[in-house]
């Protein structure tokens, strides 16, 4: 017996007659017609949010998913419209990226959904355009990052690791935050480092750096050094706020430590965003959904 689909999806196009010619009525009480039929689709894009962060994006009608959209589709003509359902899981303005990752896997399943064959420094080129972080989330593997944003060295893959982000449920402006920063300009640009053949190495890297944008990010929302307090408190062997804020990163060996961190945060402040994860693998299969 063959098995339904749970859910099944068919285009209805809309049915357009370029002429209709109504002539005689026919014994049927029916007309004989003569017309040029087309049929249309949408050229546009929509965008429909759900998720845990969804009603922080209420209406925001220019949303950075819909910007790529038409930015691609005035690179490439094949590209006529879609319908899009951005599930909203990561908090907004929190320095993890969440819109620009959203951006980028916009880009790369519109590719994918028509078939377009574009070449991926013309797509990280778009994607710089839009927006400094997209052209690192396009990519989506681990690089080296310059200029603005959209200068990329590809790296080996890093050392197997788990991670635990912390939200303390306040969103921090970017812009404000880089209205405080001291620049550092007397300091000489890093060179990219080498594989790192541990969790251990790459923490005993990562102490040598730092976040210049923890410093006022903290003097904006305080409660940030609470998060990164927390995940060193439950075992991270490293832990440091990730880009403008405000959600802070911890590091670990094993996914057993991690869950069980990210179970004892959100057990102990049940307002924060806290989730346990493991550092992308480039070479893991990529889903083929989008």
């Amino acid at each position: 017996m063959a098995i339904r689909p749970e859910r099944l999806r068919v285009a209805a196009p809309a049915k357009i007659n370029l002429f209709l010619h109504v002539m005689r009525k026919r014994a049927d009480g029916y007309h004989d017609l003569q017309s040029l039929v087309a049929l249309a689709r949408d050229t546009d894009f929509s965008l429909a949010v759900e998720g845990a962060f969804a009603k922080v994006l209420e209406g925001e009608g220019d949303n950075l998913v819909l910007r790529a959209a038409r930015a691609l589709a005035a690179r490439l003509p094949n590209i006529a419209g879609a319908r899009i359902t951005l599930t909203k899981n990561l908090p907004v303005a929190s320095g993890v990226g969440g819109g620009s990752a959203d951006a980028a896997a916009a880009l790369r399943g519109l590719v994918a959904l028509y078939g377009e064959a574009l070449d991926a420094n013309a797509l990280i080129a778009l994607a710089a355009s839009l927006g400094s972080d997209i052209s690192v989330c396009v990519a989506s593997e681990p690089a080296w990052m310059e200029g603005r944003g959209e200068i990329l060295t590809p790296l080996a893959p890093l050392p197997p690791a788990h991670i635990v982000l912390v939200n303390p449920g306040v969103a921090v402006a970017t812009a404000q935050v880089f209205r405080s920063l001291v620049i550092r300009s007397e300091e000489l640009p890093l060179a990219p480092p080498p594989a790192f053949a541990s969790l251990s190495a790459l923490t005993r890297y990562l102490a040598r750096t730092r976040n210049d944008l923890e410093a006022p990010a903290l003097a904006i929302a305080p409660t940030i050094q609470a998060a990164l307090d927390a995940l060193s408190r439950n075992g991270a062997a490293f832990a440091r706020m990730s880009g403008s804020g405000a959600t802070c990163f911890g590091l670990f060996e094993t996914a057993a430590k991690a869950q069980a961190a990210a179970r004892a945060i959100a057990k102990t402040e049940p307002d924060w965003w806290a989730r346990a994860g493991a550092l992308a693998d480039p070479s893991a299969a990529k889903p083929r959904e989008f």
